[in-house]
């Protein structure tokens, strides 16, 4: 009887990592230097390695100090083996002040992430905390207006009931932007998108005028962290911990 392998189900890797002193320079040389370790990376089907902005990350003004690596991989295996035996990751780790990685399995996504669409759904959202990546090319006639909105959306995102925690990043500074939010439950991140009036504003003028020439939104169910950030893990008491064979 012939043995059945078993189907890989895709996950998502979110990481940030905070640098300080020169590892501040070091990490601003790895934004282009380690694009050719991480091709060669088994299993990595997509990733980005991206930088924030100031204050939450939502600013014009660079954070040279806050760094994200945004991971897809061909399952839970390829992910943890980077992770935890790779000499790539554990000089990224060695040389962060602190670092946190959030596991997640998609469970809706659309639009495109440079020419195509990464995230592939493998879970049905129930119940708990949700995270949820924004990222949009935004055409360079749009670049003022777009700015102009930012401040706005960025303090009422902060105020909004059932935010966890959410942070903006982007691969080139003002040009190509990325949020990363998690929230208590699909509810409240719901009430943000749909039913806050100054975000509901922003959504409308993005159709009506048309800001980017690409962009993606999905929603992750997390299920696992490793690490902390400003020594504490966001999703603590939150999640539980799935078991993988």
């Amino acid at each position: 009887m012939e043995s059945t392998k078993e189907k890989k189900i895709q996950v998502i890797t979110f990481t940030l990592f905070r640098f300080e002193g020169k590892q501040a320079f070091w990490i601003f040389g790895q934004m282009q230097k380690s694009i050719k370790d991480y091709k060669k990376v088994e299993g990595l089907e997509f990733f980005k390695l991206m930088g924030s902005g100031g204050k939450n990350g939502f600013s014009k003004m660079l954070n040279v100090n806050v760094y994200a690596l945004l991971a897809v991989w061909e399952s839970e295996e390829a992910a943890k083996t980077y992770f935890e035996d790779s000499g790539h990751f554990v000089e990224f780790q060695s040389r962060a002040k602190e670092f946190l990685t959030i596991y997640m399995n998609t469970c809706r996504s659309h639009g495109k992430w440079s020419g195509n669409n990464p995230f592939q759904p493998s879970q049905t959202y129930q119940s708990g905390p949700i995270a949820v990546i924004t990222r949009a090319r935004i055409k360079l006639r749009f670049l003022r207006k777009f700015w102009s909105y930012v401040p706005s959306v960025s303090k009422n995102m902060e105020d909004r009931d059932g935010s966890i925690f959410s942070i903006g990043i982007g691969e080139y500074p003002w040009l190509m932007q990325a949020t990363f939010s998690l929230w208590e439950n699909e509810e409240s991140m719901r009430n943000y998108a749909y039913r806050s009036k100054v975000h509901s504003e922003v959504i409308q003028k993005t159709r009506a005028l048309g800001w980017y020439s690409e962009e993606l939104f999905a929603n992750f169910i997390p299920y696992k962290t490793v690490g902390s950030w400003e020594d504490e893990n966001p999703l603590k008491g939150l999640i539980k911990e799935k078991k993988f064979s």
